[in-house]
């Protein structure tokens, strides 16, 4: 008990050591400490329980093996997203979720901005005003290509600046940028087509 509150004084940095040297009590501790922030991503990105606790458990059997690779680079919670972003890719493959396909999306005035779609992760209570909006936001989230499904969660979701998504996904910021910008752009048609039902048919 002792030796477990003494690790959880530790910071991240010298549990990171231990665990390079097979502490296992101080891997222990970095799972504790990031296993819920790693299931909820699989949650997001998977869409079930089960495909989530099993994508956390793969996350860190990788992590645990490839630790003494890790050079600190990047924080370590950025690391462990990438594993399991890579996993989670996987896991989309092998079971073929189906996909929508959507058209590439230019500016008409030719001009990089960005639909503000993604204000809804930030004030809940403007967007989801009842549960049939809130099914509609989720099924168009899960609906997206899986590239542009995880930089959205990450970060419209998860809050991961575009400058860290593109070392965890080693990606160009400018390719980060696009592919935020679409899933947004498609998002934005589908609340689109959702408010112009209800204003159609009277409902507010």
């Amino acid at each position: 008990m002792g030796n477990t509150k003494a690790l959880a004084l530790l910071r991240e940095n010298e549990l990171i050591e231990r665990a390079k040297n097979r502490d296992h009590a101080a891997f222990e501790e970095l799972v504790k400490r990031n296993q819920a922030r790693i299931y909820n991503l699989g949650l997001k990105l998977l869409g079930n329980r089960e495909d989530a606790a099993d994508l956390l458990q793969e996350t860190f059997i990788n992590a645990y093996y490839a630790l003494p690779k890790f050079e600190g680079k990047s924080a370590f919670s950025t690391w462990l997203y990438r594993i399991a972003t890579n996993n989670a890719f996987m896991k989309m493959r092998k079971k073929k979720i189906p996909l929508v396909r959507f058209e590439p999306v230019d500016d008409q005035d030719g001009k990089k901005h960005f639909t503000e779609i993604a204000d809804w992760s930030g004030d809940p209570k403007a967007h989801l005003q009842n549960e049939e909006l809130k099914i509609l936001i989720e099924k168009s989230v899960n609906a997206l290509p899986g590239k542009y499904k995880t930089i959205f969660v990450l970060h419209d979701i998860e809050g991961f600046s575009t400058e860290e998504i593109s070392k965890m996904l080693e990606l160009s910021v400018p390719a980060v940028k696009s592919r935020i910008h679409r899933s947004r752009m498609y998002l934005r048609d589908r609340l689109s087509q959702y408010f112009h039902n209800r204003i159609g048919s009277g409902v507010s």
